[in-house]
């Protein structure tokens, strides 16, 4: 987060750096809610960085970042906000399923996440939009069952996926 793009602030690829060599077997996700994400890209390479997961709408041409990452080693995960940036318990925004789906008919190997008001009742439009990945806080720490929404999203997602390969 760069107080641009959303109002929040977190650490940059410095502390990635210094956090590598103590973090050998830790994955490093790098979720750049930052305007320009394509500046940062080497930086995260160089750091340490595994994942590259930048939001569309901070990107001007997604096709280019997407080849920067990859010709950085990262693995690229295009993001999807289905609630304004920066902040947990919002409501769902339906309209980004467009998105999703342009996403996913024009990269259709490319992880495609969605964070933001995703649960139950809101899983089966993301899966069958495309989205691959998601990110659900509030529908799994509020449940009395965690252990059953997390396997209901799973198993929508999986579902979907598997439809979406017998219809080509």
């Amino acid at each position: 987060m760069d107080g641009h793009f959303v109002p929040n602030l977190t650490f940059g690829h410095p502390i990635v750096k210094c956090l590598r060599p103590k973090m050998t077997g830790v994955y490093f996700d790098m979720h750049m809610m930052v305007a320009g994400p394509e500046k940062w890209v080497e930086h995260m390479a160089d750091a340490g960085a595994n994942q590259y997961t930048f939001h569309v709408e901070a990107c001007s041409d997604v096709p280019q970042l997407c080849r920067k990452i990859q010709e950085s080693d990262l693995i690229d995960v295009a993001l999807i906000m289905t609630v304004e940036p920066g902040f947990g318990g919002q409501r769902f925004m339906e309209d980004m399923m467009s998105k999703v789906q342009l996403l996913r008919t024009t990269f259709p190997h490319m992880d495609i996440e969605v964070d933001g008001g995703v649960g139950p009742s809101t899983i089966d439009m993301c899966a069958e939009a495309g989205a691959n990945m998601i990110v659900s806080g509030t529908a799994i720490t509020g449940a009395t069952d965690p252990a059953q929404v997390i396997s209901h999203l799973r198993n929508s997602v999986e579902n979907a996926i598997q439809k979406s390969q017998l219809e080509r």
